[in-house]
């Protein structure tokens, strides 16, 4: 029985949501990753799929210790499943579009670094200047797909392709190296950077930017010189804070706290954009577009 026979065969109260898991799912491959991608339950997931393969009368994924394998079964009907998402989508954003009232919810999506430090003041002020909006902030370095609408409006550092999104370069992020006064104290200030590998550095794990970067410009940085290496960028902020070496971070964060020092006002680091992102269709949506356009307004400053 194919998709679709198997799709007529069910009653009139057939649930979306369980196709929607069961993508998820296929998607994820793991029940726990599946339900944090759809901030629901581990168990909920595991029953809508077990609904699905009652429903359908063919087994979907294999349980295996690392996670679903999907089956054959679960492989062909994938494609037509993923076209009744995009149609449910459609229908979504098609009726978020219509919504003529300012009042309700907005879901922003930004990095951990740009939602900690930077959203917050500004989200104060938007307080103040939309009241009848709530704001649902999701904190994550992913970049968020507002395509199955995990967020209405998104702040990323890499411009999208897809043309039913409208992006706009909202400002670019400034980076400095940085030390705190203590450690400038111990160690001296560098006064070129040739210098800089001379000292304690915080860097990336397994994001090498920053080793790369020394490597572009001649200048290979021993192990030992990386005293700390973190992939979160608020741990690296908060170690050059402490004392503990010289890190990389963005201007303003390195203006939150005077005891903080820019190093090297020469060096140039190449800044990174900042593009602010709506679908093309909930952007005439009064509720949403209102939201975007005091960003547009306001985080060019804060930046």
């Amino acid at each position: 029985m194919d998709f679709y026979t198997s799709y007529a065969a069910m009653n009139t109260r057939f649930d979306w949501n369980l196709v929607r898991s069961f993508l998820a799912a296929l998607d994820h491959g793991s029940l726990l990753a599946a339900a944090r991608a759809l901030g629901a339950a581990q168990p909920t997931i595991g029953r809508h799929i077990s609904e699905l393969e009652r429903q359908w009368g063919t087994v979907l994924f294999e349980r295996t210790g690392r996670g679903l394998v999907p089956t054959e079964a679960a492989l062909r009907v994938a494609q037509a499943a993923r076209a009744m998402e995009g149609g449910a989508e459609a229908v979504s954003r098609q009726l978020a579009a219509r919504d003529a009232t300012e009042a309700g919810s907005v879901r922003i999506s930004a990095s951990q670094p740009i939602a900690c430090f930077v959203m917050p003041p500004l989200l104060a002020r938007m307080r103040l200047a939309l009241p009848q909006v709530q704001v649902e902030l999701v904190v994550s370095n992913a970049v968020s797909n507002l395509l199955r609408r995990e967020a209405d409006i998104a702040l990323r550092m890499v411009q999208p392709q897809q043309q039913s999104l409208v992006a706009r370069r909202i400002g670019r992020v400034a980076l400095s190296a940085c030390a705190h006064r203590d450690y400038l104290a111990r160690r001296g200030t560098p006064s070129q950077p040739a210098e800089l590998v001379q000292h304690a550095l915080v860097a990336g794990d397994r994001d090498e930017t920053v080793q790369e970067g020394f490597r572009a410009a001649g200048l290979p940085v021993a192990q030992e010189q990386l005293v700390l290496r973190t992939d979160d960028l608020i741990a690296q902020w908060q170690a050059v804070r402490a004392g503990i070496g010289i890190g990389f971070v963005a201007d303003y964060l390195s203006r939150a706290d005077p005891q903080v020092t820019r190093l090297l006002p020469g060096l140039k680091i190449p800044s990174l954009p900042l593009w602010l992102v709506v679908h093309r269709e909930i952007r005439s949506n009064r509720r949403i577009r209102s939201v975007y356009e005091f960003l547009v307004r306001e985080l060019p400053g804060a930046l």
